[in-house]
């Protein structure tokens, strides 16, 4: 039970870093000494100390014959920015150490812990590892998959609608759930969307939460429409547009200009998949999506959406020229109908938040 309490601590400390440590994990550390805690520490950003390295840091002597409890199965492997924390663990005659969960990075699955057993350390792991998991489903999906974990994030009115005919959007939801997206944007890597929603709503995409990065934006963009003034080409990181080969030089020239970058694809439609593998390849770990009816059926099609988000507003529009959340085609069986899992909903202000997963 006390394993429990103090690894709820360690997940609630590497929380604190939501948004910040990509491409690595949210990791919290504890530790422990005859029933009180004598230190933590989390993992603030990448290139930093870890979470255990911390901890132990502030614990100094008194360390020797504590318990650490730690969100992640420590690192062992030496080709990388920071020390093995195995090492720092062994040399400050830790007693014990509580894991929540493994690490699925091939360069250490398992090894760490087995590095601390060897030392004649007791290890336990597992405990609250399917939370630990949820904490860090980007990572995971990254590490394992070597593609971004993908979210279709959609605010609707309690009919399905995203906008009236004649394109009516601002605000279908209320402030609480407009803040829950600016958060949601400051713990992704990337937004994605597609210039029809750039050219109708001329968006930031940015989280406006002060503490968190803003995301890299992604804008799918065939014939290179963007106007130079376009918002989202206003504010760092670099905005990404995803255009044909054979699109405008010289609108490309002027947007180059204005510090946007290019992924380039063949005439046809782009590939979302390629395209997936093309900002992993940048080093993005988690994308969200925020377009409208073509763009998610689209994702949704692809197979490349892992989570939904669906921001539903006690509002009806009606009217079967009301844009819908999904278009694209029509799935004829109940069958064939994508299926959610792991469902919940959340309340904010008047609106609710629907979640589930879709893998």
């Amino acid at each position: 039970m006390h394993d429990v309490i103090y690894m709820r601590r360690a997940l609630s400390l590497a929380r604190r870093a939501r948004g910040r440590t990509s491409p690595n994990p949210m990791v919290g550390a504890v530790v422990v000494k005859r029933g009180r805690i004598i230190s933590e520490g989390y993992h603030k950003k990448a290139g930093t100390p870890h979470a255990e390295v911390i901890a132990l840091d502030a614990a100094g002597d008194r360390a020797e014959g504590a318990t650490l409890y730690v969100t992640l199965e420590p690192c062992c492997h030496k080709d990388k920015r920071t020390p093995p924390c195995t090492e720092r663990i062994i040399r400050s005659k830790i007693d014990r150490v509580v894991v929540a969960m493994s690490d699925p990075n091939p360069k250490v699955s398992g090894r760490g812990l087995e590095e601390l057993r060897t030392a004649g350390i007791t290890v336990v792991s597992g405990v609250l590892d399917k939370k630990a998991r949820d904490l860090n489903e980007f990572y995971i999906k990254h590490i394992t998959k070597r593609s971004p974990f993908v979210i279709l994030k959609v605010a609707m009115t309690l009919d399905g609608k995203i906008a009236t005919p004649s394109g009516e959007s601002k605000w279908i939801t209320g402030e609480a759930a407009r803040r829950e997206v600016h958060r949601l944007r400051g713990s992704v890597d990337a937004v994605l969307t597609a210039i029809g929603t750039v050219k109708a709503d001329d968006p930031q995409l940015t989280c406006r939460t002060g503490r968190r990065k803003d995301p890299t934006r992604v804008i799918l963009d065939p014939e290179c429409e963007i106007s130079p003034d376009a918002r989202v080409l206003s504010c760092p990181p670099p905005t990404v547009i995803v255009t044909r080969t054979g699109a405008s030089f010289r609108r490309k020239k002027s947007l180059k200009e204005k510090g946007a970058l290019f992924i380039e694809h063949e005439p046809e439609r782009v590939d979302l998949n390629r395209l997936m593998e093309k900002l992993y390849m940048m080093g993005i770990t988690s994308v969200l999506i925020e377009g409208g009816a073509s763009l998610n059926s689209s994702c949704l099609e692809a197979g490349i959406v892992d989570k939904v988000m669906f921001f539903i507003a006690p509002k009806i529009i009606g009217g079967k020229d009301s844009f819908p959340a999904v278009g694209g085609k029509v799935f004829r069986s109940l069958n064939n109908a994508v299926l959610l899992r792991r469902t919940r909903v959340r309340r904010l202000g008047d609106d609710f938040l629907f979640e589930g997963y879709l893998t």
